[in-house]
């Protein structure tokens, strides 16, 4: 059978690793159980958190154990890596009902029978710990000095990083060694930003159980220029498809740059390398047949063949003819309220921009098309025969279509 880190590896997932030789030689000999955690922050998990449950699927398929571990006492407190400011503080409520809406993924993507995976929340062990109990057992263990140097505290440094905050490498930490004594787990895996709190964890478990313990990061998902990538108009590139449609899914993967592809093929799909190589190296407009193959094979994955199959069939019909589809993403305004918009008050009431002068500016470019008739002027009012028409479309830029539907 072949050495899951070989495969991890070849797809471009792994960035750095604790002990990469021992990593490599267990992966190999034995069944690993490992976990990656989740914070439940919002009500659905976005396309980053994707590329984490298909390290745990390559995982699982080459018979490693996964624990998917909901972050239901972490999330009380808040990660501050990456972040200039406090998240926002959250209920046990709100945190439980989101950990609910994430099982559901992991079940998707994971097989959860006797002895295959687990699925853990650690607000059942972090939530009744004691404070001087915390402090004797897990915080006599930790530098402050080392703690201030790690990466995950740097930004939040420059604000001003909250005693709440700082102690989230602890939890994290204290995570690692539960799973560890109760479930033998040794690797503990996640996101680079995640490094210096995967190294506290294997620290502490050294130092409280004189056991070894392993750490593994991958590459964030970002494009060939560095930028994160996940981000649209509307936010974060959610798996929900209340959040983000299905076609609105497909069409960011369809509309990414040519350089990105062969990378994100990799990394979001389960097509073999073979065929990744062979898409990526297609040059001129024949990468757009990659990029088509990405689109589906991602939309699949996260929403079924069928709704994969709705949004390719949605996005050729527009390019090919620029006709409407019940796919399309849509928004319905009342006849009275449009008589009392101009054209800039519908894009913002379809948050096709986030501000008037982002649409100002989109408009005075030429970016703007209402029914193949480009707008050029600022004070555009929807026309009586659009509005007893029923409905029409607004093309933003070259590739983004959006259908008004008028009641």
């Amino acid at each position: 059978m072949k050495n899951v880190f070989d495969v991890l590896m070849e797809r471009g997932f792994i960035e750095q690793c604790t002990h990469e030789e021992e990593i490599k030689k267990l992966l190999g000999e034995e069944s690993v159980t490992f976990y990656i955690g989740f914070d439940p922050t919002a009500d659905s998990l976005h396309i980053g958190h994707f590329l984490q449950i298909m390290v745990m699927s390559h995982m699982q398929k080459l018979g490693h154990r996964p624990i998917a571990l909901i972050g239901g006492g972490t999330t009380m407190i808040g990660d501050p890596t990456d972040k200039t400011d406090m998240r926002k503080m959250l209920t046990q409520e709100q945190i439980a009902a989101n950990g609910e809406q994430f099982k559901k993924v992991f079940r998707k993507f994971l097989d959860f029978s006797e002895g295959k995976a687990l699925m853990v929340n650690n607000a059942d062990w972090l939530l009744n710990l004691n404070y001087v109990d915390l402090l004797r057992e897990v915080g006599v263990h930790f530098s402050v000095n080392r703690m201030l140097a790690a990466d995950c505290y740097k930004t939040r440094m420059e604000k001003g990083l909250t005693f709440l905050e700082f102690n989230y490498m602890i939890m994290q930490s204290y995570d690692f060694y539960v799973l560890h004594r109760d479930y033998n787990c040794k690797m503990q895996l996640g996101g680079n930003d995640q490094w210096s709190n995967i190294l506290g964890g294997t620290e502490l478990i050294r130092r409280k159980d004189g056991a070894q313990a392993y750490g593994m990061t991958f590459s964030l998902l970002t494009t060939s220029d560095g930028k994160k990538m996940g981000k649209t108009e509307k936010g974060a590139l959610w798996l929900d498809p209340e959040k983000t449609t299905p076609y609105e899914f497909y069409q960011y993967w369809r509309n990414i740059d040519d350089a990105d592809v062969q990378k994100c093929l990799a990394l979001l799909t389960f097509l073999p390398m073979e065929e990744v190589t062979a898409l990526g190296s297609l040059g001129g407009s024949e990468i757009n047949k990659a990029k088509e193959v990405l689109a589906f094979e991602v939309t699949k994955l996260i929403h079924s063949e069928e709704e994969a199959q709705k949004a390719q069939n949605t996005a050729r019909s527009l390019f090919a003819n620029h006709s409407g589809s019940e796919d399309m993403p849509a928004t319905e305004i009342s006849v009275q309220a449009i008589r009392e918009m101009d054209i800039m008050g519908v894009m913002l009431e379809a948050k096709l921009v986030p501000s008037k002068s982002e649409g100002r500016r989109l408009i005075q470019q030429g970016g703007v098309q209402l029914d193949d008739e480009k707008i050029l002027d600022l004070d555009y009012k929807i026309s009586e025969d659009k509005i007893e028409n029923g409905s029409f479309i607004i093309k933003k830029g070259k590739k983004v279509y959006h259908k008004i539907k008028i009641l």
